[in-house]
């Protein structure tokens, strides 16, 4: 959904500081691909780790609340896990695993925006998880500004938290006719972002990070344009 970045304390930084502009080039995640039907776990150890520490105007950093992205695919489906150092967490009570809670970008959560299309871009899929494995997945289409709630993946979530080391861990199991109905193979690229949003207070207060900056407050996360790409490697 729209998603308010904490834009005030951003507009700020931006008198002071060169303006956010978004480049024509965006990184690649490399994926490695894996046989099977692996079953999903929180911890995974693997190569193609991201990070993702910064604000969406890539002017504001939170190093304490480096967050590390780990992916891999299989012939049926995307695998995608997070873990997320905390100082407090911000979630609803109790937690509601049978149906997809709206408003769950208001609280602390991971984020990824998917799709396939790469001449309709306004196109793609949104899915969130949060530390209390609450979860939401929708359609978008910004030419038709559609965020259809009511759309379903068939994804597999899970989360946990470790109030020890102050982490806590999301993964998810996505299939790929989810999001494609072309074939995917080794080589094949999608457009991607991961967001995370953490800490309590208003919009003001949380951290807003992104992995590609969006330089955006109008729109939020939905900022196609930003978006990186998700190569699936052998």
């Amino acid at each position: 959904m729209k998603l308010l970045i904490p834009f005030f304390s951003a507009v700020v930084l931006l008198t002071a500081q060169e303006p956010c502009v978004l480049s024509a080039s965006h990184d690649e995640f490399r994926i490695p691909h894996k046989k099977g039907h692996p079953k999903l776990r929180v911890k995974q150890s693997f190569r193609s780790a991201q990070f993702m520490s910064k604000d969406c105007y890539r002017q504001i950093d939170y190093p304490e609340s480096k967050t590390t992205i780990k992916a891999f695919w299989t012939n049926t489906d995307l695998y995608v896990f997070f873990r997320c150092p905390y100082s407090k967490l911000n979630v609803f009570e109790p937690p509601n695993h049978a149906e997809a809670r709206m408003s769950l970008w208001d609280r602390d959560v991971v984020e990824m925006f998917v799709g396939d299309d790469w001449k309709n871009i306004g196109h793609y899929r949104e899915f969130e998880i949060a530390p209390t494995n609450d979860w939401i997945d929708l359609a978008i289409d910004l030419d038709k500004k559609s965020f259809d709630h009511t759309w379903r993946s068939g994804w597999e979530t899970m989360a946990r938290v470790d109030e020890a080391q102050k982490i806590w861990y999301a993964a998810a199991r996505i299939p790929l006719r989810s999001i494609s109905d072309q074939p995917v193979t080794p080589g094949t690229k999608w457009r991607i972002n991961f967001y995370r949003i953490d800490g309590p207070g208003g919009n003001d207060t949380r951290h807003f990070m992104c992995w590609q900056p969006t330089c955006d407050h109008k729109h939020g996360n939905h900022t196609p344009e930003s978006f990186g790409t998700l190569v699936f490697d052998r």
